[in-house]
């Protein structure tokens, strides 16, 4: 489709639902609000087997690290390690202790990281009506760091998408709706229930080890949710405080009716107030839960407290 016969993203979203006000006037954390201390417990109640996961990638990788296109990997750089005491350059210190240090430079959003609900928006507003002139020179509204004063903890879903389609990862552009959720949650025999942190594998960042990253990125277009004003509803309805996903944007890149590129981060983050979290490795917790047939779990995360950012990285933990 081309540009030219795009809608503007305020078009495709007329009449979608708002949750502005629906925590007052200075809220910033939005839909996280669901997760009340019930919601804690209830996710507290899913712990059976004392089984740990951690669904963050690898930040700093010889090999790179899945980043969005245009993005950088991080760059980690020794400033002192034992090669300065070798060539006399070392600092003395009394009991003559050494000591390594480094510096890492790298993009906010640059590894599995939680977006603000600031961090995208149209119509010179931002989440809950703050105005998008509040994002000049850092986030004076609605940034990361009340999401990581906060925390994010409830009861976690897993579902599966690459593996309910008979695949060890989705392909480029490849969409699915939440009609697909509750049919792969169904064949896996959980129910979606309301307030639940939803988490779903596509197997693509998993497959970015697998792959020559020329391969990877060339004609970028990543596979997800599409839009559509009824999943919207469905976002809404079933009050989600939290969508986690292993691609770098949630959704589908390019919407393959309206030719928007990722209408959702403003439908679902900017309207509804929902977290979005990315860049996540499911691999290994899809495989487990694929053993033991157990899809829910405690989730807890908290990313770091970055003063005006528009996202930062985290390290999500799943407890079973």
């Amino acid at each position: 489709m081309e540009a030219k016969n795009v809608p503007h993203v305020r078009e495709l979203l007329e009449g979608s639902p708002k949750n502005w006000g629906k925590w007052g006037k200075d809220d910033e954390v939005g839909s996280l609000n669901y997760l009340t201390s019930a919601e804690v417990l209830r996710g507290i109640a899913t712990v059976k087997q004392g089984k740990t996961f951690t669904l963050q990638v690898r930040m700093g990788d010889p090999g790179g690290d899945p980043v969005w296109p245009g993005r950088q990997s991080a760059k980690r750089m020794n400033v002192m390690d034992r090669g300065h005491y070798l060539c006399g350059k070392g600092p003395r210190f009394p009991g003559q202790y050494e000591y390594a240090d480094d510096v890492m430079f790298m993009y906010l959003q640059g590894s599995t990281q939680y977006d603000a609900l600031g961090h995208v928006w149209y119509d010179d507003q931002i989440w809950n009506g703050y105005d998008a002139d509040t994002t000049i020179g850092g986030l004076a509204k609605a940034s990361v760091l009340p999401i990581g004063e906060r925390g994010v903890v409830g009861r976690g879903i897993l579902i599966d998408m690459a593996r309910h389609r008979g695949k060890e990862v989705l392909g480029p552009g490849e969409t699915f709706t939440h009609v697909n959720l509750l049919e792969a949650a169904a064949k896996q025999g959980v129910v979606i229930e309301k307030r639940d942190i939803l988490i779903v594998r596509t197997g693509w960042i998993g497959s970015f080890y697998k792959r020559e990253h020329a391969e990877f990125y060339k004609d970028f277009k990543e596979p997800g949710l599409t839009y559509s004003p009824e999943l919207v509803q469905w976002f809404q309805d079933m009050e989600i405080p939290n969508l986690v996903t292993d691609t770098m944007a949630n959704e589908v890149t390019v919407d393959p009716v309206s030719g928007v590129e990722l209408p959702l981060h403003n439908a679902l983050m900017r309207n509804l107030g929902v977290a979005l979290t990315e860049i996540a490795q499911l691999d290994p917790l899809a495989e487990d839960c694929a053993k033991d047939g157990q899809w829910t779990f405690l989730y807890a995360a908290a990313p770091l407290k970055i003063v005006g950012g528009s996202g930062a990285p985290v390290n999500p933990i799943v407890i079973k």
